[in-house]
């Protein structure tokens, strides 16, 4: 259904166009004045056709023309003229308006008319989104992305990975809004593009945005566009990433990175599902499903003041949680296979395999930059390779000699301190779980605490596989492993 503002000072003629528009399933908007459409056209969300007298006082159909077009210079407009009045109509359509009509019309011509002007409508539309998605396609290419069903490229099958898994079959075919959080490198828009693709949206865009990378300044533009004139440089209007993901998904990555204007905004949306372009006051709807994601604590941001508590909780309806890869070791050799098969055009090496040394070191390393770390460290092996294997002289040195056991990973700076300390919690405790080769009275024992308190904490990081039987530890504690 469309809008149509009807101008006219003329109560017969302005009441029996209404009339007509209401019967082609239309809403229709009057005015008895030229100034009184202008000031109509102003306040209303959105008008998608007005027509309008010519000859009317003291403002008249050329002056309603071009205010509308000051407004928004896309605006289509009908004249209607009286009898003689035809070359007045001509210089009309040679200013901007998009057709005439003169009086007395028959019906059936009106609505051809306006048929006609709404299809003009409702191309223009199209077209502006087509140049978008055309333009944002063409920066997928470029980028390499966009092949294949993500979920096939997700390389893994530790337990870890398969509660993920199963957490995702479940959420994918909902709306709902789902909120993915993992440490850098753990590939975050990776599972995003999997929700998308197991969702009843696979076939509509998915569209990223990288919030973090955009000032805060041009955010607002990205997301929601902006009218021409907006600001120096909007020589035209502009569709955003929420109108480009229309009937699709919307990836929001570094989320936590907005400004607590910019996450007001987004809540409306959220809310609403529709919101204003820049510059613009016509309100534009959309049917979008959101995902976004973050390596950031939101809780602890939401306890410092820097994130929205109501905006929290509309983003983790559905929290996706992705382990880092020092959690799931046992995934390192199916990763590294992976990366042999992806890198061997790239780096023209003859390696397809890793030594039993070198694997053990990859296993050990604690891996901070988690996938994306291991993608580059096999990279950088697979040059330095001489042979059909890569040895542990082909590894980077920090690998070989920064084994897990051994040390430590200080983690970045930009956390929160508990969760620092959280990560350095979990790292002695995987150190000691190791060091006790799975037994838990020992690893209790090495790290000074209860085994109850040690049952807590290993579930807690989904460190190996709790058994809550005090027996079978007995057992293991007394076979003198």
């Amino acid at each position: 259904m469309a809008t149509l503002l009807i101008i006219d000072d003329n109560d017969t003629v302005r009441d029996g166009v209404a009339t007509v528009v209401h019967r082609m399933g239309h809403r229709a908007i009057t005015a008895p004045g030229g100034q009184q459409g202008l000031d109509v056209y102003g306040s209303e969300e959105a008008v998608d056709l007005v027509i309008t007298d010519l000859k009317m006082d003291p403002v008249d159909g050329m002056d309603v023309l071009r205010g509308v077009r000051e407004q928004d210079p896309d605006a289509v407009v009908m004249m209607i003229t009286g009898h003689g009045s035809v070359a007045a109509a001509v210089e009309a359509m040679q200013a901007g308006a998009f057709d005439f009509i003169e009086k007395p019309f028959p019906v059936d011509l009106l609505r051809s008319k306006v048929e006609k002007a709404l299809a003009v409508v409702d191309a223009r539309r199209r077209g502006d989104r087509l140049e978008r998605e055309n333009e944002y396609l063409r920066a997928e290419l470029d980028a390499g992305r966009g092949d294949g069903d993500a979920l096939d490229r997700i390389i893994g099958d530790s337990a870890a990975m398969d509660r993920v898994f199963t957490l995702l079959r479940k959420v994918a075919p909902t709306d709902s809004t789902v909120h993915i959080h993992g440490e850098s490198g753990t590939g975050k828009e990776l599972f995003a593009q999997a929700v998308h693709d197991l969702s009843r949206r696979a076939d509509a865009p998915f569209v990223k945005v990288n919030c973090g990378a955009i000032p805060d300044n041009l955010l607002e533009s990205e997301l929601f566009g902006h009218e021409k004139g907006a600001f120096t440089d909007a020589v035209k209007r502009r569709i955003g990433r929420f109108e480009l993901a229309d009937g699709g998904t919307l990836f929001l990555d570094e989320i936590g990175d907005i400004s607590t204007a910019m996450q007001v905004k987004l809540l409306r949306v959220l809310q609403e599902q529709e919101f204003e372009r820049v510059g613009g006051e016509k309100t534009v709807r959309v049917d979008v499903r959101v995902i976004t994601a973050t390596n950031r604590d939101l809780d602890a941001e939401v306890a410092e003041g820097r994130f929205r508590e109501d905006l929290l909780y509309r983003l983790k309806i559905i929290p996706l949680n992705l382990p880092p890869l020092r959690q799931r070791p046992e995934d390192i050799p199916l990763l590294a296979a992976h990366f042999l098969d992806k890198l061997a055009q790239r780096t023209r090496s003859r390696a397809s395999a890793v030594s039993d040394d070198a694997m053990a070191a990859l296993q050990g390393w604690a891996w901070p930059g988690n996938v994306r770390e291991l993608e580059n460290v096999m990279e950088q092996a697979m040059v330095f390779a001489d042979g059909d294997a890569i040895d542990v002289e082909d590894l980077p040195a920090h690998i070989v000699g920064g084994r897990r056991d051994d040390l430590l990973q200080l983690p970045r700076g930009d956390r929160p301190l508990p969760e620092i300390l959280e990560d350095l919690e979990r790292q002695l405790i995987e150190r000691a779980y190791a060091k006790a080769e799975g037994v838990k009275t020992e690893t209790a024992r090495l790290l000074g605490i209860k085994t109850p308190a040690l049952y807590y904490k290993l579930e807690k990081y989904g460190i190996g596989e709790i058994q809550r039987r005090g027996s079978q530890d007995s057992e293991d504690s007394d076979d003198g492993r």
